[in-house]
């Protein structure tokens, strides 16, 4: 089922995500539908505070970039309770988008690596290290657990240069190609 995928200024994105268990209620149709919710969407990862949920809960298929790096051909990964423990290697300036932001697309700087410890739809425990377009997506969707927007990660001066498209944002004017919920405060 396709989830309402939820819009800057709804405050579910701004709030710190809880770790979850096995026995979640209906882990396995959620994560269903969180896969189904990104590629209707034509996303390359969703994490759940997205779709109104604040459970550390992300998905990330960054096969996409598969003829730029064949390492990635089919990268299609669920991270539960994932935890980001060490990032090294140069920041890396790169163009980034979000479902939560729709139509917006700025430069965000980010490691080009990281390590990660987080468990998989079956809850076995991986401790894994990325690189590249993998580093970045996973590094993008984990930031929503924490309460955080690639637009958080901007210069103060482009931040000042898109104020006026986000506030626009939040007060629900923007156009999505898919279906979106927005809860104002």
């Amino acid at each position: 089922m396709f989830l309402p995928i939820y819009i800057y200024g709804s405050p579910v994105l701004r709030n710190e995500s809880v770790d979850i268990t096995k026995d979640y209620p209906d882990l396995d149709r959620f994560l269903a539908d969180l896969w189904e919710t990104m590629y209707e969407a034509d996303g390359v990862g969703l994490a759940a505070p997205q779709v109104g949920r604040n459970i550390r809960v992300f998905v990330v298929d960054a096969s996409v970039n598969a003829d730029e790096d064949p390492r990635l051909a089919g990268f299609r990964k669920t991270f539960i309770n994932a935890r980001i423990y060490e990032r090294s290697g140069e920041e890396v300036l790169y163009g980034e988008g979000c479902l939560s932001l729709p139509r917006l697309n700025e430069d965000v700087s980010r490691p080009e690596r990281i390590r990660i410890r987080y468990v998989d739809e079956h809850f076995v425990e991986h401790d894994e290290e990325y690189d590249g377009f993998a580093a970045r997506v996973i590094q993008h969707e984990y930031d929503h657990l924490d309460g955080k927007l690639f637009v958080d990660r901007l210069s103060p001066l482009r931040k000042t240069l898109i104020k006026g498209k986000l506030a626009a944002m939040a007060k629900g004017k923007y156009k999505a190609a898919y279906k979106t919920k927005l809860v104002r405060k």
